[in-house]
């Protein structure tokens, strides 16, 4: 890092459930710190990003709170994730809200707006899939929610192509205080990677069991040991609600726990940079979500 002007701060990514704001936190990052899933509500914990800037202001380091999407919550883990949600709102130097102007989610997308005209931050308005959504209903879309906030800024960005997010990124970076950095230059994450191998494996879940598979599901890491060779090996608990789910989870003769456990292992391997052994079992239990521990463990919490 160079002796020029630094800038640091601390950004909160909102918006609807699965409205792509983990993958825009991949994107400003440069690689992936948080997980995505086609599935709605797949962030559970404040998961952060680190992203660095380099500009005639100076070098800064833009610390990217990815909540969960805020939605209107019923049972007791979706009261944990709508108070994390907020809470990584809180203190932020700038809010992100970010819009999928395909599906919208109107129900979800009103009390939000309506919540942030309260704000005091600087906010900047991101309709995503830019890629994919017609001009005229994106341009009245953004006229429309502009006239019920004060936003600093309107961006218009693909998430997943990157189209537009450099522009953002630079708009971000020039909000940012002069200070000290918070994290060394090459940290992308505070998760730990015990954190991170739970995480991975949620993933997979999701993704190889997308239809199958409930939300009511989570990985809890049991064992993260360093092996003299350099390896590590990892031990996760998935747990369940019913016992059908398990025998979906586990699938003919062990099949699709195998093809889970694979990929995340993979994936985990070339994240941290050396041999991962991945070790998975799956347990039934249909009040884990009333479980303290189980929320502690995925950075959640206690909601009463």
């Amino acid at each position: 890092m160079s002796s020029e002007t630094t800038r640091c701060g601390v950004v909160a990514v909102i918006g609807a459930p699965n409205a792509g704001k983990s993958t825009l936190v991949n994107q400003l990052v440069g690689q992936k710190v948080a997980i995505t899933s086609a599935k709605a509500q797949t962030t559970r914990a404040r998961m952060m990003g680190i992203a660095l800037d380099s500009s005639d202001a100076g070098e800064t380091q833009i610390v990217l709170v990815d909540t969960p999407g805020i939605f209107a919550p019923r049972r007791k883990l979706d009261r944990a994730m709508v108070s994390a949600a907020w809470e990584g709102a809180e203190a932020a130097d700038a809010l992100v809200l970010l819009v999928d102007p395909i599906k919208q989610r109107r129900h979800e997308l009103e009390p939000l707006i309506e919540a942030l005209a309260k704000r005091p931050e600087r906010k900047l308005l991101v309709l995503n899939k830019v890629d994919r959504a017609k001009k005229e209903p994106l341009l009245a879309l953004a006229q429309e929610l502009g006239e019920k906030v004060d936003f600093a800024e309107v961006y218009f960005v693909s998430a997943l192509t990157g189209d537009g997010v450099p522009e953002m990124k630079a708009a971000l970076a020039a909000m940012m205080p002069e200070g000290e950095w918070m994290y060394p230059e090459d940290q992308v994450s505070d998760a730990s990677e015990r954190l991170l191998a739970a995480e991975i494996t949620r993933e997979q879940l999701y993704r190889q069991l997308h239809e199958e598979l409930p939300y009511d599901s989570a990985v809890r890491p049991e064992k993260y040991l360093e092996r003299p060779d350099g390896s590590v090996e990892i031990h996760q608990q998935i747990v369940v609600a019913r016992d059908n789910q398990r025998a979906i989870v586990l699938g003919k003769g062990g099949a699709r726990i195998k093809a889970i456990g694979q990929a995340a292992r993979e994936e985990l391997s070339e994240l941290l940079g050396r041999k991962v052994h991945l070790f998975l079992h799956v347990k039934a239990d249909e009040r884990w979500s009333e479980d303290k521990e189980i929320f502690e463990e995925m950075g959640l919490d206690w909601v009463r």
